[in-house]
């Protein structure tokens, strides 16, 4: 027999095994002694469209949790409607909804920001009823399926300063521990059917390892268990409970397990707070499709008949124009379009699925520079042309892959996405730093006199991120770009008209900046031949150049 104790008494008991009445009372004094006041930065969540994304920690089969409520909560409210998977996800509830201060105080923030629920329930519409299904497939509360609303507000390009990414915003080692691929073709991180997979495991390896206690498995979900683990051993060594209520936690995680227990309160009892949410459709919405290898993402667009920004959406783990040459071989299209596209990638032979282009190695050249040049890696041009070492001989060709739409048609690939980012007005001067061997955002932030931070945000990267050589970085500063004083990096805007043999890469060459950024700066497709009278816009560090 279970005993049933007052929702707000259960404090943690998220768990499979059935609680003894001494267990039972220790949960009553334990909830009273943790209603104390919150700190100044605990009220409430981010006042922000994307509160979730400050989470930047670690990101793995569980069984069903005891539920402590009395019989009169055991249902909650009757939807109005069938066929709302709203609805459903209701009724798959199971998690007790503990009224300490920290869950009514994010309860309130939620309450008083209904455009922010609508503005998420409707952006989770293509992803939410494949979690919802995932998570019952498991046996998993299906809270859980709220906790992208937590981390991402399920937008599945949002990355973290923590350099957590996607809808579960997994940061880059739990990405590798679970399989995740990430490579300059594809982020496997963002990948809404991997990534989802991914981070499921990790709860469920979470559960089993707190002995089915979620509310400990959400918490070391965000903070990782490693700092869990530390906080739980604290308690027992000073004779304190072990619950999540107990445990001294980064601030964050203090607040995180709350936000999704706010959530799920209000999800499941939206007449209660006066909240109308969006009704979301019980039906699928993501068909997958196995391409049989790499595809142009603008062909595989107009084969299933959809815009190529939907096809990104859909498929946000892809970085370039093109799916990746090792995997996965499959794209995420819209059900309705799925017969479609299958049917189409089944019929196109697979040496038209890419565009290609022969180029004939000039003396002098290096794979790194025709990488640059056709906006390609290393690795890849080894890759395609089964290249062993770095040796390339004058006269040779190399097969190189190419979009087969301009740059400017692929809206969300990982450089128009970076593009926009750092060509954003914001106040105080633009210039543009070249990185050299040594550097890291760190030392490039003191030189300017910016936080790391913001230098990170206009670059679309996290303070964490490594650097590479010849990355262009934006900085924007209030001092004069051309007499910034403790600098010798100093980028003036150039004119150029081009001449008769004026190539991009000539023109980048001598003024020594980037052909991808000589393309960018003047919306050129590196494959396009330079018009004698054309006039180009660069931008160049005065500092190395040559008399």
């Amino acid at each position: 027999m279970c005993l049933s104790v007052p929702r707000t008494s259960a404090v943690g008991v998220w768990r499979h095994r059935k609680p003894t009445l001494a267990a039972l009372i220790t949960l009553f004094l334990a909830s009273a002694a943790n209603s104390g006041p919150l700190g100044p930065d605990e009220s409430a969540p981010a006042t922000d469209d994307f509160p979730g994304l400050e989470s930047w920690a670690t990101h793995q089969h569980s069984d069903l949790w005891f539920r402590a409520t009395t019989e009169s909560e055991t249902k909650t409210e009757t939807p109005p409607t069938n066929g709302d998977l709203v609805h459903r996800m209701r009724s798959g509830f199971e998690l007790p909804v503990v009224d300490h201060s920290r869950t009514v105080a994010q309860r309130n923030w939620y309450i008083r920001h209904p455009g922010y629920l609508e503005r998420v329930f409707n952006r989770s519409r293509p992803y939410l009823h494949h979690i919802v299904a995932e998570i019952e497939r498991r046996g998993m509360p299906l809270e859980l399926a709220l906790l992208p609303i937590v981390e991402s507000a399920f937008d599945p390009f949002a990355y973290s300063h923590g350099r957590a990414a996607g809808l579960w915003q997994i940061i880059p080692g739990t990405g590798r521990r679970f399989g995740l691929d990430q490579n300059w073709w594809y982020d496997g991180r963002r990948d809404v059917i991997a990534s989802t997979r991914a981070a499921l495991d990790y709860l469920e390896f979470l559960a089993n390892r707190y002995d089915g206690d979620y509310e400990l498995a959400v918490a070391a979900y965000n903070s990782g268990e490693g700092t869990v683990d530390r906080a739980i051993r604290r308690n027992k060594a000073a004779g304190k409970p072990t619950t999540f209520w107990d445990l001294k936690l980064p601030r964050e995680t203090s607040s995180y397990v709350p936000k999704l227990l706010a959530l799920a309160d209000i999800v499941a009892n939206p007449a209660r707070y006066e909240i109308t949410l969006p009704e979301i459709a019980d039906t699928e919405e993501l068909g997958v499709v196995d391409t049989g290898g790499q595809i142009d993402l603008a062909l595989a667009a107009d084969l299933a008949g959809i815009d190529i920004e939907t096809l990104y959406k859909l498929n946000p783990g892809f970085n370039q124009w093109a799916t990746a040459p090792s995997g996965p071989h499959q794209l995420v299209v819209p059900v309705a379009a799925k017969t479609r596209f299958q049917e189409a990638v089944a019929e196109l032979p697979d040496n038209q699925k890419m565009r290609w282009q022969r180029h004939k190695i000039r003396n002098g050249e290096s794979l790194s520079e025709i990488a640059e040049q056709y906006g390609v890696t290393v690795s890849t041009l080894k890759q395609t042309n089964r290249i062993s070492g770095s040796m390339i001989r004058a006269g040779q060709h190399l097969l190189v892959p190419t979009a087969s739409a301009p740059k400017g048609s692929y809206a969300l690939s990982a450089a128009a996405r970076l593009s926009r980012q750092q060509n954003r007005e914001r106040s105080g001067n633009r210039l543009e730093h070249r990185v050299v061997s040594g550097e890291s955002l760190w030392t490039i932030a003191q030189r300017y006199s910016v936080s790391t931070r913001a230098l990170a945000s206009w670059n679309g990267m996290a303070p964490r991120d490594t650097l590479s050589v010849g990355r262009t970085l934006v900085v924007w500063t209030d001092a004069p770009v051309a007499s910034r004083p403790g600098t010798s990096a100093m980028t003036r805007k150039v004119n150029y008209t081009v001449r008769t043999g004026d190539s991009l890469a000539r023109i980048a060459a001598r003024f020594r900046v980037r052909v991808a950024d000589l393309a960018r700066w003047n919306n050129l497709d590196v494959e396009k031949i330079l018009r004698p009278g054309q006039k180009l816009t660069m931008f160049v560090d005065v500092t190395r150049q040559s008399s």
